[in-house]
């Protein structure tokens, strides 16, 4: 079996926090919650931060900010990503995020979605470096010894690149570590990220970078360290419907031959395992309610995992037309055994490649 590349040293550091490798599962909005962070952890990610969380949604104890924070033990450090405007404000978000049991807090800088941008956070924060040192200073005075950690874009438009100015801003005023997703708030998911602007940061600051853009498979990561020096590469949509770009990660990390895609039973294994993490999840979260009705609404919020997991295969149009309609887990597994069933091939349709209807998540 091939070896992907030269072995990359392994280990890091953020803060006292070590990590045994460094490859890990980015922030994304509306996906990486505890079922999908706990499936990436067992394939081999590193680390994997919450999805982001509003710091004022925190303050107020609203259910389901407070639904973001549902943790595996397991998770040391817990890292919770906040976003908000106002540096008092993420200063008490990220001491509640702390009070329920974050030991690493990182403020979303890099958000290019307008509603929040037109509150001043997310990507609208870094367009101000100045603005940058003064919500990263308020938030690490509030949580002493807890890192404080940064994810930004490389800047609001083409006109206007600042993330060096940026992460520069963000180490002095006390931050642990800078991820630079590689792109514009302009450009949104579209276009190509540069990884030169990461290597840029790298070369700018002393603390660790993380680099983030155009991952979409094990080469794309292993590539992006060797051009670019980071410190550790955060895996987005690359991640979304193939946890297993962690598994060949953490083998080439060890020197190892990549593994081969999932069978089809391995497949049906994880997607099975996801779903009853989303229903254990959902119940943790609702517990008066009927577990029909907690089962239904699990699978409902895994629709989208559900497409993911079938992009590229062959039968998979037709999974994913099936697909809006399951119910509950038993629907899913039939609706698998339909459209994927036993003895057909197993493939993915010839020129497929994971960036094709990619969608917009992440920040």
């Amino acid at each position: 079996m091939p070896v992907l590349g030269t072995r990359p040293a392994s280990s890091m550091q953020i803060g006292p926090h070590h990590f045994s490798g460094r490859f890990f599962l980015a922030p994304l909005a509306g996906v990486s919650d505890r079922p999908f962070r706990t499936i990436c952890r067992e394939m081999g990610a590193s680390f994997a931060y919450t999805e982001m969380v509003s710091a004022h949604g925190l303050l107020h104890g609203k259910a389901q900010t407070l639904a973001y924070l549902d943790r595996d033990p397991a998770e040391v450090p817990f890292a919770v990503q906040i976003f908000a405007a106002e540096p008092e404000a993420l200063a008490r978000g990220a001491e509640a995020a702390v009070q329920a049991g974050a030991g690493m807090v990182d403020i979303n800088m890099a958000c290019p979605v307008k509603k929040v941008c037109g509150t001043g956070a997310g990507a609208a924060l870094a367009r101000d470096p100045a603005a940058v040192g003064a919500a990263v200073a308020a938030t690490v005075a509030a949580i002493p010894g807890i890192p404080v950690t940064i994810k930004i874009r490389a800047g609001w438009e083409e006109g206007a690149i600042n993330c060096v100015e940026v992460a520069r801003a963000a180490e002095g005023a006390g931050a642990s570590a800078v991820a630079l997703h590689g792109r514009t708030r302009a450009q949104g998911y579209s276009g190509k990220a540069s990884w030169t602007l990461i290597r840029a940061v790298k070369e700018a600051v002393g603390i660790p970078v993380l680099g983030s853009g155009d991952v979409w498979t094990a080469a794309d990561a292993l590539r992006m360290r060797a051009e670019t020096g980071c410190d550790a590469v955060l895996v987005a949509r690359g991640a979304c419907g193939n946890p297993w770009i962690f598994r060949e990660l953490k083998a080439a990390e060890r020197g190892e031959p990549i593994p081969p895609p999932p069978s089809r039973e391995e497949w049906i294994e994880v997607v099975m395992r996801h779903v009853a993490l989303q229903i254990e999840h959902r119940q943790r979260q609702r517990p008066h309610q009927a577990g029909d009705a907690q089962e239904e609404q699990a699978v409902r919020e895994l629709r989208r995992h559900l497409l993911w997991y079938s992009r590229g295969r062959r039968g998979g149009v037709a999974f994913r037309r099936g697909g809006v309609h399951v119910k509950s887990a038993a629907e899913v597994r039939a609706l698998i055994d339909l459209q994927f069933p036993p003895g057909v091939p197993w493939e993915f349709d010839a020129g497929w490649h994971p960036a094709q209807d990619a969608g917009g998540e992440g920040s």
